[in-house]
């Protein structure tokens, strides 16, 4: 199998992280920084808003296991492609909506991909394809946020919890292990 990287935000990467972690063929996700004007920015200046910087995930997947046009119909479904810099609570281009394509190949699935959800759901998507520029990890205690916090985080509980078991019940097909919607999530 041959590994492929994605980069994409929609809002709040410890929500992307969460859901993309539980998809089969992901092999790691991490959270950062990309899109902005600033060097190193830290978390504090990204939510300020005036970096230019996305919160995003870059994410590591086996493409025999689940292609990239997958991976942006869980992209589309797992946020509001129509909100122009928000999500929820979240709001300033920091949260922006926007796929950041590493090769030709991905900005065509994902003009496609785009295309497709446009004409599909109410609303004009306003997500962006934007030149992948030098990603920036995020600081250590945002990787893997939800699953160290979600059981004590009250935003955890109250945005990611939810978001998790809808996607899980609409994409059990793509799940590492297979989840049953009468358990609550862990």
């Amino acid at each position: 199998m041959a590994k492929q990287t994605a980069i994409l935000a929609n809002g709040c990467f410890w929500c992307t992280e969460a859901v993309f972690l539980d998809v089969i063929g992901v092999e790691s996700v991490e959270s950062g920084y990309i899109g902005g004007h600033v060097l190193n920015p830290t978390y504090r200046e990204v939510c300020g808003g005036n970096t230019g910087h996305a919160e995003a995930i870059k994410l590591v997947f086996e493409d025999e296991a689940i292609s990239y046009e997958d991976l942006l119909e869980i992209f589309f479904a797992t946020h509001d492609p129509t909100q122009l810099n928000r999500q929820g609570n979240d709001v300033g281009t920091q949260y922006r909506s926007a796929i950041f394509p590493l090769d030709e190949e991905q900005r065509q699935i994902a003009m496609r991909v785009i295309a497709e959800t446009d004409a599909a759901i109410e609303g004009k998507v306003v997500t962006t394809i934007e030149e992948a520029t030098e990603w920036y990890p995020a600081e250590d205690y945002h990787q893997d946020y939800y699953a160290e916090n979600g059981n004590s985080n009250p935003y955890c509980m109250a945005i990611i919890d939810p978001k998790l078991r809808k996607f899980r019940k609409s994409f059990a097909d793509k799940l590492k292990n297979r989840w049953d919607s009468n358990n609550p999530v862990v």
